[in-house]
């Protein structure tokens, strides 16, 4: 039985009137074409796209077929997770960031992170190739290379890779393969503001974080003080010598961990070298958002915080496959663009291709819960408006001002409780 609703169907229950006084069977020449599954995917271009060099050769090789329909739908892939980037970036850009647009960005965040768990799914589907498969089409690649997808090197630049970072591919620069309006993207992606930038301002202006206000950095660096003066007091207490020299080493440890964060200068210098990449006041609001992540205010930031961690560990896996499959397939050898090849992607999975390092370390300056600076009561009730439409959200800046705001009004408050007692 046909169905009732398909176009057949319909056609024959409701006739197209003919207006024009010609056969309504004779087609109009100027009507647009019907749009169909094929025509709307451009399926004929996409299907067709897959072109064997080893078949163009006269000697077609099965594999080669895989190999192109994998590294085609890679492509694909890219383009998609930019496409969700750019909207990321775009939200976040704005100054102050509206909160209303945390969900759409944890939504679209989430997203690209999908996408990147079936990338790395794709990985396995090249290694059903033995490496006899592979090298029987290789020497067809010429000199192409995974090195040249210009869509990837984007991804990374807005991201938040910058040059410095790079390992040099055969001694040269990472652009050198690339030319024309390639090129001319990937230098733009370095100019634009990327998610670590963006990241960085956002955390900046973290609610909790103003001096005038619940100043959550001069709470911290105090309660960090007491924690280290009661570790002081726990090794003098210790009697036994050997166990004594073992814990004195421990606290003279954790004492320079702390220091590296609690002094601005020695920050600075591990930023310089690369060691962390966040500003030092955007490192003390992505504390305040993981140790109050339970407050209603900060739900999504620190959601959106660990997303942004997710993906980094998503790439790094990615790279750490691809790295492992290219020495399985052609071992130490050179790789088709001129690089080392295995050695080469060896060097790419390490914490100088990790963007968001900063929040992965975040738990190195974790405080034991009795040593985490209190809410005042003012400030955990603003913490806990919860959104809803009858409940607007507000961003953050205007959160940190009715902070002060509300600060101010206790304060005079408390001052004329005061004056009125001694009068």
């Amino acid at each position: 039985m046909s169905c009732p609703f398909s176009g057949a169907a319909l056609n024959g229950m409701f006739p197209t009137p003919n207006t024009n006084g010609n056969n309504s069977s004779t087609k109009d020449k100027n009507k647009p074409e019907k749009l169909t599954y094929g025509n709307y995917l451009h399926l004929d271009q996409v299907l067709g796209s897959n072109v064997m060099q080893s078949e163009l050769h006269g000697d077609p090789i099965h594999d080669e077929h895989l190999f192109i329909t994998v590294h085609q739908v890679y492509e694909l892939w890219f383009k998609q997770i930019l496409y969700e980037m750019d909207s990321v970036r775009e939200m976040l850009s704005s100054i102050p960031v509206d909160e209303s647009h945390m969900l759409l960005i944890n939504t679209r965040m989430g997203r690209i992170n999908m996408i990147m768990k079936l990338l790395l799914e794709q990985v396995h589907v090249v290694e059903t190739m033995t490496p006899f498969d592979f090298s029987a089409f290789r020497c067809y690649l010429g000199g192409s290379s995974g090195f040249e997808s210009y869509q990837f090197r984007v991804l990374e630049n807005k991201l938040g890779i910058v040059p410095s970072w790079r390992t040099s591919y055969a001694q040269k620069s990472y652009t050198h393969v690339h030319h024309g309006p390639y090129l001319e993207d990937i230098k733009q992606a370095e100019k634009e503001p990327s998610m670590l930038n963006l990241v960085e301002r956002w955390l900046e202006r973290a609610p909790g974080l103003e001096e005038d206000g619940f100043n959550f950095w001069a709470r911290f660096s105090d309660s960090v003080e007491r924690m280290l003066e009661d570790k002081s007091d726990e090794v003098k207490n210790i009697e036994n010598e050997a166990e004594k020299e073992i814990a004195k080493a421990e606290y003279e440890t954790l004492k320079e961990t702390f220091d590296s964060i609690l002094d601005v200068s020695i920050h600075d210098k591990l930023r310089t070298r690369g060691e962390r990449r966040l500003s030092h006041k955007a490192l003390q609001g992505a504390l305040l958002i993981s140790f109050y992540r339970n407050e209603v205010r900060f739900h999504q930031p620190y959601q959106f915080l660990s997303l942004l961690m997710d993906l980094d560990s998503l790439l790094m896996k990615w790279r750490s496959n691809h790295m492992l499959m290219a020495q399985r397939m052609i071992g130490s050898k050179a790789g088709t663009g001129g690089s080392s090849g295995y050695q080469y992607l060896r060097s790419t999975v390490s914490d100088r291709y990790k963007v968001f390092v900063d929040l992965f370390n975040l738990c190195t300056f974790h405080l034991p819960p009795a040593y985490i600076p209190q809410l005042p009561r003012r400030v955990k009730r603003m913490l806990s408006i919860p959104n809803s439409p009858q409940m607007p959200t507000v961003d953050m800046e205007r959160l940190s001002l009715a902070f002060k705001k509300r600060m101010e009004e206790d304060s005079h408050k408390e001052l004329s409780v005061q004056e009125e007692n001694s009068a």
